[in-house]
Protein backbone atom coordinates (compact mmCIF):
# COMPACT_ATOMS: atom_id res chain seq x y z
CA UNK A 1 0.00 0.00 0.00
CA UNK A 2 2.53 2.41 0.91
CA UNK A 3 6.35 2.23 -0.11
CA UNK A 4 8.96 4.44 0.46
CA UNK A 5 12.33 3.94 -1.19
CA UNK A 6 15.86 5.49 -0.01
CA UNK A 7 13.94 9.42 1.07
CA UNK A 8 16.63 11.97 1.76
CA UNK A 9 15.16 15.28 3.30
CA UNK A 10 17.37 18.79 3.88
CA UNK A 11 16.52 21.29 6.04
CA UNK A 12 19.16 24.38 4.66
CA UNK A 13 22.51 22.56 5.10
CA UNK A 14 20.76 20.15 7.73
CA UNK A 15 20.53 16.24 6.15
CA UNK A 16 17.37 15.51 8.15
CA UNK A 17 16.53 12.35 7.12
CA UNK A 18 19.08 9.80 5.58
CA UNK A 19 18.04 7.11 3.07
CA UNK A 20 14.94 6.20 4.62
CA UNK A 21 12.93 3.34 3.18
CA UNK A 22 9.76 1.46 4.59
CA UNK A 23 6.89 -0.39 3.14
CA UNK A 24 3.27 -0.65 4.84
CA UNK A 25 0.38 -3.75 3.68
CA UNK A 26 -3.23 -3.21 3.97
CA UNK A 27 -4.13 -4.40 7.31
CA UNK A 28 -0.26 -3.92 8.74
CA UNK A 29 0.53 -0.97 11.57
CA UNK A 30 4.23 -0.33 11.76
CA UNK A 31 5.68 1.23 14.15
CA UNK A 32 8.03 4.52 13.74
CA UNK A 33 10.15 4.65 16.50
CA UNK A 34 12.84 7.24 18.28
CA UNK A 35 13.70 10.10 20.57
CA UNK A 36 12.17 13.55 20.20
CA UNK A 37 14.09 15.49 17.41
CA UNK A 38 15.42 11.97 15.39
CA UNK A 39 13.22 13.11 12.25
CA UNK A 40 10.20 11.17 13.09
CA UNK A 41 7.95 14.14 12.51
CA UNK A 42 9.47 15.01 9.72
CA UNK A 43 9.57 12.16 8.21
CA UNK A 44 5.87 11.68 8.30
CA UNK A 45 5.87 15.26 7.36
CA UNK A 46 7.39 13.95 4.08
CA UNK A 47 4.83 11.43 3.56
CA UNK A 48 2.19 13.72 4.01
CA UNK A 49 3.54 16.46 1.34
CA UNK A 50 3.76 19.31 3.82
CA UNK A 51 7.60 19.00 3.52
CA UNK A 52 9.42 18.10 0.29
CA UNK A 53 11.82 15.84 -0.19
CA UNK A 54 15.20 15.83 -1.66
CA UNK A 55 15.70 12.59 -3.62
CA UNK A 56 13.67 9.54 -3.72
CA UNK A 57 10.47 8.44 -3.87
CA UNK A 58 6.81 7.83 -2.38
CA UNK A 59 4.52 5.04 -3.50
CA UNK A 60 1.41 4.91 -2.38
CA UNK A 61 -1.30 2.71 -3.71
CA UNK A 62 0.48 1.74 -6.81
CA UNK A 63 1.39 5.64 -7.77
CA UNK A 64 3.47 7.33 -7.54
CA UNK A 65 2.59 10.43 -5.03
CA UNK A 66 6.39 11.86 -4.12
CA UNK A 67 5.79 15.35 -5.64
CA UNK A 68 1.77 15.93 -4.92
CA UNK A 69 0.52 18.48 -2.82
CA UNK A 70 -1.45 17.40 0.52
CA UNK A 71 -4.68 17.75 -0.49
CA UNK A 72 -3.99 15.11 -3.32
CA UNK A 73 -2.62 12.71 -0.65
CA UNK A 74 -5.53 13.16 1.07
CA UNK A 75 -7.80 12.21 -1.72
CA UNK A 76 -6.44 9.53 -2.63
CA UNK A 77 -6.42 8.27 0.63
CA UNK A 78 -4.18 8.99 2.99
CA UNK A 79 -5.30 10.89 7.03
CA UNK A 80 -2.68 12.09 8.81
CA UNK A 81 -3.48 12.72 13.11
CA UNK A 82 -0.90 15.21 13.86
CA UNK A 83 1.04 15.15 16.77
CA UNK A 84 -0.32 18.62 18.86
CA UNK A 85 -4.10 17.66 17.67
CA UNK A 86 -4.43 20.46 15.35
CA UNK A 87 -8.46 21.00 15.52
CA UNK A 88 -10.34 23.84 14.99
CA UNK A 89 -11.09 25.37 18.66
CA UNK A 90 -13.25 27.75 17.00
CA UNK A 91 -15.43 25.23 15.31
CA UNK A 92 -18.07 22.80 17.01
CA UNK A 93 -17.04 19.20 17.63
CA UNK A 94 -19.40 18.24 14.91
CA UNK A 95 -18.10 20.62 12.42
CA UNK A 96 -14.68 19.81 13.26
CA UNK A 97 -15.86 16.04 12.56
CA UNK A 98 -17.58 17.28 8.86
CA UNK A 99 -14.21 19.18 7.95
CA UNK A 100 -12.88 15.45 8.05
CA UNK A 101 -15.09 14.50 4.98
CA UNK A 102 -13.83 17.28 3.03
CA UNK A 103 -12.00 15.20 0.49
CA UNK A 104 -15.16 12.98 0.39
CA UNK A 105 -17.97 13.40 -2.88
CA UNK A 106 -20.40 15.82 -1.90
CA UNK A 107 -23.52 13.42 -1.58
CA UNK A 108 -21.40 11.82 1.21
CA UNK A 109 -19.44 14.66 2.85
CA UNK A 110 -22.71 15.79 5.13
CA UNK A 111 -23.54 12.67 6.92
CA UNK A 112 -20.98 11.99 10.16
CA UNK A 113 -21.47 8.23 10.16
CA UNK A 114 -22.51 6.50 13.33
CA UNK A 115 -20.03 3.86 13.84
CA UNK A 116 -17.20 6.16 13.92
CA UNK A 117 -18.43 8.48 16.72
CA UNK A 118 -19.48 5.51 18.92
CA UNK A 119 -15.64 4.45 18.78
CA UNK A 120 -15.52 7.41 21.27
CA UNK A 121 -18.84 7.89 23.10
CA UNK A 122 -17.58 11.05 24.79
CA UNK A 123 -18.31 12.62 21.63
CA UNK A 124 -21.75 12.14 21.27
CA UNK A 125 -22.42 14.28 24.09
CA UNK A 126 -20.11 16.91 22.96
CA UNK A 127 -20.83 18.14 19.46
CA UNK A 128 -21.77 21.35 19.63
CA UNK A 129 -18.92 22.21 21.85
CA UNK A 130 -16.26 24.17 20.77
CA UNK A 131 -13.04 22.18 19.77
CA UNK A 132 -11.14 24.56 21.87
CA UNK A 133 -13.34 23.98 25.12
CA UNK A 134 -12.23 20.04 25.51
CA UNK A 135 -9.59 18.49 26.87
CA UNK A 136 -6.56 17.55 25.35
CA UNK A 137 -7.81 13.80 25.45
CA UNK A 138 -11.23 14.34 23.97
CA UNK A 139 -9.05 16.59 21.36
CA UNK A 140 -7.20 13.82 20.53
CA UNK A 141 -10.08 11.25 20.27
CA UNK A 142 -11.72 14.51 18.06
CA UNK A 143 -8.99 14.48 15.69
CA UNK A 144 -9.13 10.57 15.36
CA UNK A 145 -12.26 10.39 14.58
CA UNK A 146 -11.56 13.17 12.21
CA UNK A 147 -9.71 11.58 10.24
CA UNK A 148 -11.44 8.24 10.03
CA UNK A 149 -13.87 9.75 8.81
CA UNK A 150 -12.04 10.56 5.26
CA UNK A 151 -12.64 6.98 4.49
CA UNK A 152 -8.40 6.41 4.56
CA UNK A 153 -7.04 3.19 2.97
CA UNK A 154 -3.64 4.59 5.03
CA UNK A 155 -3.69 6.06 8.31
CA UNK A 156 -0.98 8.20 10.36
CA UNK A 157 -0.61 8.76 14.39
CA UNK A 158 1.75 11.26 15.06
CA UNK A 159 2.80 10.80 18.80
CA UNK A 160 -1.18 10.00 19.78
CA UNK A 161 -0.35 9.47 23.56
CA UNK A 162 1.81 12.27 24.18
CA UNK A 163 0.49 14.33 27.10
CA UNK A 164 -2.92 11.87 27.33
CA UNK A 165 -4.30 10.19 30.31
CA UNK A 166 -3.93 6.50 30.77
CA UNK A 167 -7.62 5.86 30.40
CA UNK A 168 -7.73 7.61 26.98
CA UNK A 169 -4.78 6.11 26.30
CA UNK A 170 -6.53 2.30 26.21
CA UNK A 171 -9.12 3.94 24.29
CA UNK A 172 -6.75 5.09 21.25
CA UNK A 173 -4.57 1.41 22.00
CA UNK A 174 -8.49 -0.13 21.58
CA UNK A 175 -9.36 1.73 18.42
CA UNK A 176 -5.72 1.41 16.67
CA UNK A 177 -5.93 -2.22 17.31
CA UNK A 178 -9.56 -2.53 15.56
CA UNK A 179 -8.61 -1.02 12.38
CA UNK A 180 -5.77 -3.13 12.67
CA UNK A 181 -8.18 -5.93 12.90
CA UNK A 182 -10.24 -5.18 10.64
CA UNK A 183 -7.64 -5.65 7.82
CA UNK A 184 -8.72 -2.82 5.01
CA UNK A 185 -6.23 -0.14 6.34
CA UNK A 186 -2.56 0.40 6.73
CA UNK A 187 -1.10 2.39 9.82
CA UNK A 188 1.82 4.04 10.76
CA UNK A 189 2.26 4.55 14.09
CA UNK A 190 4.94 7.17 15.50
CA UNK A 191 5.81 6.56 19.41
CA UNK A 192 8.25 7.23 21.88
CA UNK A 193 6.88 4.62 24.20
CA UNK A 194 7.63 1.00 22.84
CA UNK A 195 5.58 -0.70 25.31
CA UNK A 196 2.32 0.84 23.83
CA UNK A 197 3.88 0.20 20.35
CA UNK A 198 4.50 -3.53 20.95
CA UNK A 199 0.58 -4.59 21.70
CA UNK A 200 -0.07 -3.05 18.25
CA UNK A 201 2.38 -2.88 15.59
CA UNK A 202 3.22 -5.99 13.22
CA UNK A 203 6.33 -4.11 12.24
CA UNK A 204 8.72 -1.79 13.91
CA UNK A 205 11.31 0.68 12.38
CA UNK A 206 13.49 2.57 14.89
CA UNK A 207 14.87 6.22 13.73
CA UNK A 208 18.03 7.71 15.12
CA UNK A 209 19.36 10.62 13.61
CA UNK A 210 17.67 10.59 10.77
CA UNK A 211 17.76 7.26 9.49
CA UNK A 212 17.34 3.70 10.18
CA UNK A 213 18.74 1.90 13.07
CA UNK A 214 16.73 -1.34 13.62
CA UNK A 215 14.26 -2.55 11.73
CA UNK A 216 12.28 -6.20 11.91
CA UNK A 217 8.48 -7.78 12.54
CA UNK A 218 7.77 -7.58 16.07
CA UNK A 219 8.89 -11.37 16.97
CA UNK A 220 12.13 -10.51 15.90
CA UNK A 221 12.74 -6.88 17.38
CA UNK A 222 14.62 -6.92 20.69
CA UNK A 223 13.30 -4.86 23.55
CA UNK A 224 16.39 -3.90 24.92
CA UNK A 225 18.29 -2.97 22.08
CA UNK A 226 14.87 -1.05 21.20
CA UNK A 227 14.72 0.94 24.72
CA UNK A 228 18.01 1.57 24.30
CA UNK A 229 17.72 3.45 21.23
CA UNK A 230 14.49 5.57 22.88
CA UNK A 231 16.45 6.13 25.70
CA UNK A 232 17.49 9.71 26.68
Amino acid sequence: MLEVKELHQHYGSSHTLRGISLQVKQGECLALLGRNGVGKTTLLKCLMGVLPVSTGAVVFDGKTVTNLPPHHRAKAGIAYVPQGRDIFARLTVEENLLMGMATLPAKRAHTIKAEIVELFPVLKDMLQRRGGDLSGGQQQQLAIARALLAEPKLIIFDEPTEGIQPSIIKDIGRVISMLRQRGDIGIILCEQYFDFARELADQFIVLSRGEVVAAGAQDTMDSDDVKRHLAV
